[in-house]
């Protein structure tokens, strides 16, 4: 009974020091480079401005218009974030982010692969999966889907890791200073052996 009456309290506690962090970010930013992180969980490199839905909604552009201006940001990062919105809610979140975006900025995406040959995988991460937040999956992202909403969206594509059709795994080196993704081959401890076995589709959309 304690716990379920302090529950409230704390989500308000926890979202207004996300509030305040992202604040704080932001004026130390000012007048550098912006590197925003979306849906950051409390995770995000030195540099990067992290942000929450509950106060920078990607499909709220009046929201972001009060902390940015417009062709004003150089990086969006999102791990895991997309497949949290329906399809429809995806289109409406990009063109956010291009808009928000300068010329030449770059919007990196990271979201389980749909093409991942392995079935426990596509278990774990599927709408309505085993995994971890995965009851709130909306979509499971290929190559293809992601290429398509992004290109019509107005974004040159460059696709750095993900699986084919045909199971087969692609790897195009990537700069972590353009956006960290932490579950990506390189990075994540489940390939310490060099295989593939949990990665993510991840993808550059430059404007």
């Amino acid at each position: 009974m304690i716990k379920q009456l302090l529950r409230p309290a704390f989500y308000i506690y926890k979202k207004n020091k996300e509030f305040r962090r992202f604040k704080k970010a932001l004026a130390q930013q000012e007048g550098k480079t912006l590197k925003v992180v979306v849906g950051s969980s409390d995770i995000f490199e030195p540099g990067w401005i992290p942000s929450e839905w509950h106060f920078l909604n990607l499909l709220n552009e009046q929201e972001w218009l009060t902390y940015f201006k417009e062709d004003s940001i150089s990086n969006i990062l999102a791990e895991h974030v997309w497949e949290h919105l329906t399809p429809e809610d995806g289109k409406v979140a990009v063109r956010t982010c291009y808009r928000f975006l300068k010329k030449g900025g770059r919007l990196r995406i990271a979201v389980p692969d749909g093409f991942h040959p392995d079935p426990t995988y596509i278990d774990y991460v599927k709408v309505g999966g085993s995994g971890a937040g995965a009851d709130d999956h909306k979509i499971l992202y290929t190559y293809k889907i992601m290429t398509d909403i992004l290109e019509q969206a107005g974004y040159k594509v460059q696709l750095l890791e993900y699986f084919d059709e045909s199971g087969i795994f692609h790897h195009n080196a990537w700069e972590a200073k353009a956006g960290y993704i932490h579950r990506s081959i390189k990075n994540d401890k489940r390939n310490a052996d060099g295989k593939p076995n949990y990665t993510s589709l991840i993808v550059d959309a430059v404007k």
